[in-house]
């Protein structure tokens, strides 16, 4: 005769029907405890009448789920992750697979299949980090293959916010964060990625791709700000002299000298405020880190080698990126001011420079 194992909810179950029967209880006070209806009761007393202590077993244990995926396709998406999209957060790999490969699988599919074979998301918190460090060495102990230990501590080698969240914004267009990230965006070379964070809705309004961390970098920034959203009220930057210069013999902020951006910014009635600390930006850097975790794959996946083509493929990405990350834009709470014409737009995002006239009137 098979034996028959019940989990704790099935055992309760059977030892209450078992005692109602023998001692001819209660029918009511078994429903009450079992959070159940008395006709339920009278159900589970003649399955027990008839088969005992199987009739507690669920009907579905040993099966297989329709739903499960079968062993190749498991072993199929490990290794597109080791060899592929070895670079991406879960759920991002989720998205690719569906895109690119075809397999339909949901986020958290996708974390317990990856997470048996003891890979971990790009992302992943500290304490899933520990965690998962923990249950290595257990294995690591149990283990008397010498390959096998190698390989569990490859793994833990692998695996080897400290300040507060200034609170949102309350308006649209009242905080635009701005910086730069030099990095290996595409191919084998730097480049400087620029672009700009509403503190609000964490909408990114404006990106751009350079060799250096230049003025036309923000300067495209600041023109795709203006013809899609119109005039912030302030930036918040970092201290670098493409937004502000003081003089080191200056006797009064009157007399500091405006550099090119901040004097556009002026003419247009943006403030601006800097900071040294860049943990005061914490929007836009916690964007850069999202960023460099998708916007590199989606890049490779694309064929991207050049700057030229990286911005062309920014307008689509930055928008899906926006869809999929950014809170909703309140336009009854936007403080965009009304949008410049492209002359004036034009003008006022120019590079000024002095000249003299000499006596021939030759500038």
């Amino acid at each position: 005769m098979r034996k028959v194992e019940l989990n704790m909810t099935e055992q309760d179950k059977y030892e209450t029907i078992k005692k109602l029967v023998e001692t001819k209880g209660n029918k009511k006070r078994a429903a009450l405890k079992l959070q159940c209806s008395t006709r339920h009761i009278n159900r589970m007393i003649k399955g027990y009448m008839d088969k005992g202590k199987e009739f507690f077993e669920h009907g579905n244990r040993g099966r297989k789920p329709k739903h499960a995926l079968d062993y190749d396709t498991k072993n199929l998406i490990l290794d597109l992750y080791n060899t592929k999209y070895y670079d991406a957060n879960f759920e991002h790999f989720s998205e690719l697979i569906e895109r690119y490969e075809g397999i339909k699988i949901s986020p958290s599919a996708v974390r317990s299949i990856l997470m048996e074979g003891n890979i971990l998301s790009p992302m992943a918190h500290r304490s899933t980090k520990k965690r998962i460090k923990r249950q290595l060495e257990e294995q690591k102990n149990i283990t008397n293959s010498k390959k096998e230990i190698e390989k569990i501590q490859s793994r833990i080698l692998e695996i080897e916010d400290a300040h507060p969240r200034r609170p949102r914004c309350a308006n649209f267009g009242e905080m635009i964060q701005m910086d730069a990230s030099l990095h290996k965006w595409f191919g084998n070379i730097n480049t400087q990625l620029h672009i700009a964070v509403d503190d609000a809705t964490g909408t990114i309004v404006g990106a751009y791709f350079d060799h250096q961390e230049t003025l036309n970098g923000y300067y495209n920034v600041l023109s795709k700000i203006l013809k899609d959203y119109g005039v912030p009220y302030m930036f918040f930057t970092d201290r670098r002299t493409v937004f502000e210069y003081k003089q080191k013999k200056s006797p009064s902020v009157e007399e500091d000298t405006f550099t090119q951006f901040g004097y556009a910014c002026k003419q247009l009635g943006i403030q601006i405020k800097t900071s040294s600390v860049p943990e005061a930006k914490g929007r836009v850097e916690r964007i850069f880190q999202t960023l460099q975790s998708r916007l590199i794959l989606e890049l490779r996946l694309n064929g991207i080698t050049t700057v030229e083509e990286a911005n062309m493929f920014l307008n689509s990405f930055v928008e899906e990126f926006n869809e999929k990350f950014a809170l909703p834009i309140n336009h009854n709470k936007s403080v965009f001011e009304k949008q410049p014409d492209d002359e004036k737009i034009n003008l006022t995002l120019a590079v000024l420079s002095g000249r003299k006239v000499d006596n021939g009137h030759c500038i």
